[in-house]
């Protein structure tokens, strides 16, 4: 299976991490500040052009949120980021058909809306001043906190100029492997586990789980029994693809394979980094909408889909049953392991593998300094890079950074103070 969704994964991080390279993270926590429908079109389009790891979401929304951005939008981006991503399509056109590109791609805005909806019905503002207060304390939840720190992007300039530029090079290079450094874990243990279960756990199990000798059942219980699953999984994002196929093996209904695949963003490692970030009671409620928008876009996209005639009725996939073979599939996978190759080798001569331990380094709160040039938290006392400016000491996080700093402190500098002006008005 693996060598069936090379090429699509490599494909995918590399436009993926092409958008991040054009699309500032501090122009979008600008443009996410009010909770009306403008805001809610602007979640939904700079989600689907952000990271897909499910981890790094979650807090880049977090960040997004202290930034100035609303709280819905911070959640709606949130989920957007991971059910409106290349990698996601891609692997589920190769794996699954593009019938569940569709569906997944209208069910995710339809899941968005939902969402919209509930939270202008329930969502109270003393609710979203203590989620605002919690934020605030900045408590660490998870390790990809340093990745949705970042932001490489490069803004000035035409954009073709800009996407094709040596620093885009770079940039392009550091997205890519910061992506592929969030999702290796959850991209393995979903092949190893939706292997194991294929082998493992007879079709007449997850038929009866399914109930599948009861059909109008089925299309009811599946949107419903989807999210329970993936929430049991521990696995998320693009990971989440491969434990689909053995589902729709097993005989889900089309509708309970789109309400699992959104399910990622409530499963239970995610619902504490939630209670960490908001508080125990917001963790609750986002679990209550988001689970009751996900089976409800999964209900209702599947019945779309039935009623249109385009939900495909054979269960039967045989991507675990394909062996390599000299086809179009190899050449491409070839092809893009020798542009990884050349990716890893520009990420590895721009500092890429010191940033990548920064990350692991997380400073304590009241010590930590700002990489002014990718606005990641650095350790004085840890950082190996600094540089003496004007009177005072800046830290980075790798070579990299430092070396692009002292190329042009000014720009770096400007946009640092912007960003300081931007985030005390928010609070204020």
């Amino acid at each position: 299976m693996v060598w069936e969704v090379l090429w699509p994964l490599a494909l995918g991080f590399l436009l993926s991490a092409m958008v991040q390279t054009v699309v500032s993270k501090r122009a979008v926590a600008g443009a996410l500040g009010k909770p009306d429908l403008k805001g809610f079109v602007l979640a939904c389009g700079l989600g689907a052009a952000s990271s897909s790891c499910s981890y790094a979401a979650v807090a880049l929304a977090r960040s997004l949120f202290r930034r100035g951005a609303s709280f819905v939008n911070a959640i709606i981006f949130e989920f957007a980021s991971t059910n409106l991503v290349f990698e996601l399509g891609l692997v589920l056109l190769i794996l699954l058909g593009w019938q569940f590109v569709a569906a997944e791609f209208a069910g995710g805005l339809l899941m968005a809306v939902i969402l919209w909806i509930l939270f202008k019905v329930t969502l109270r503002q003393r609710m979203v001043d203590e989620a605002r207060r919690q934020a605030e304390l900045g408590v660490h939840g998870s390790p990809h906190e340093a990745h949705a720190e970042m932001d490489m992007s490069i803004t000035d300039g035409p954009f073709l100029d800009r996407l094709f530029s040596p620093r885009a090079f770079t940039a392009i290079s550091h997205a890519f492997f910061m992506d592929l450094d969030a999702l290796y874990v959850d991209l393995g243990l979903g092949f190893l586990i939706a292997g194991a279960l294929a082998a493992w756990v007879p079709n007449s199990w997850w038929q009866a789980l399914f109930l599948t000798n009861q059909p109008a059942l089925n299309e009811f219980w599946g949107p419903l029994i989807g999210p329970v699953i993936s929430m049991l999984s521990f696995v998320c994002s693009v990971g989440n693809v491969p434990l689909a196929v053995v589902l729709w093996n097993g005989g889900i209904s089309f509708g309970g394979v789109i309400s699992f695949l959104f399910a990622d963003l409530i499963i239970l490692p995610i619902l504490n980094i939630y209670r960490k970030y908001y508080g125990g009671r917001t963790s609750l409620y986002l679990l209550a909408v988001s689970y009751a928008a996900m089976a409800l876009a999964g209900f209702l996209v599947g019945g779309a889909f039935q009623l249109l005639g385009l939900a495909p009725t054979n269960h039967h996939v045989t991507v675990f049953e394909t062996q390599p073979t000299w086809n179009y599939t190899t050449f491409l996978d070839i092809a893009f392991v020798v542009l990884v190759a050349v990716l890893a080798w520009r990420f590895v001569t721009t500092g890429g593998i010191e940033m990548l331990r920064a990350h692991a380094r997380r400073p304590e709160a009241e010590r930590e300094a700002q990489d002014p040039v990718c606005g990641m938290s650095v350790d004085p006392a840890a950082a190996t890079e600094k540089v003496e400016y004007m009177g005072t000491t800046y830290y980075f996080c790798s070579a990299g950074c430092r070396s692009k700093f002292e190329l042009d402190p000014v720009r770096y500098l400007e946009t640092q103070s912007t960003d300081n002006r931007s985030a005390q008005e928010s609070s204020a």
